[in-house]
C-alpha cells in the first residue's frame, strides 16, 4: 500500500513514463513484497529551470527523486533491497544510479485512512508489512 511520487526534470515519451513507474514499482514487490496490483505511483515532470540539483552531477537533465510513504515495520534489509532494486531498473533506462535520490517515509498504520476511510491498523492488508 505505499504511495510513490516520482519527481523528474526532464521530458520523457509516454511509454517511457510508464517505464520509470513500472521500474519503481516491480522494486517495491520485490523488496516489500506488496501485492503487484497495489500500485499507487505518480510521476511529475519538472521544467529544468524549477528544479534544482547539485552541480556536480553529469547528466542534470536525468535527476530522478523518489519519495515512498508507506507503513512502518519493514526491515532494513528489505529498504535496502528495495533503494538498490530502484536504482538498477531505473539505470536500464538510462538513468544514471548517482542521478537518483530515495527517501522514505514511514507511518504507523493508525495513521493511514483507507478503503472508504478505516485506519488502515483495523483492515486485514492482504499482506505483510513485517518483511
Amino acid at each position: 500500500m505505499p504511495t510513490v511520487l516520482i519527481e523528474v526534470r526532464r521530458h520523457y515519451s509516454q511509454a517511457e513514463e510508464v517505464a520509470i513507474i513500472d521500474a519503481v514499482h516491480g522494486a517495491l514487490v520485490t523488496a516489500f513484497q506488496i501485492p503487484a496490483k497495489d500500485k499507487n505511483v505518480r510521476l511529475v515532470v519538472h521544467e529544468p529551470h524549477r528544479f534544482a540539483v547539485p552541480v556536480q552531477l553529469a547528466q542534470p537533465e536525468y535527476r530522478t527523486l523518489v519519495s515512498i510513504d508507506c507503513f512502518s515495520g519493514r526491515s532494513v534489509e528489505a529498504k535496502r533491497l528495495l533503494y538498490a532494486g530502484i536504482v538498477e531498473n531505473l539505470a536500464e533506462l538510462g538513468i544514471p544510479r548517482d542521478h537518483v535520490m530515495i527517501t522514505l517515509h514511514e507511518s504507523d498504520r493508525d495513521n493511514w485512512g483507507i478503503r472508504g476511510g478505516q485506519a488502515a491498523s483495523d483492515v486485514d492488508l492482504g499482506f505483510t508489512v513485517q518483511v
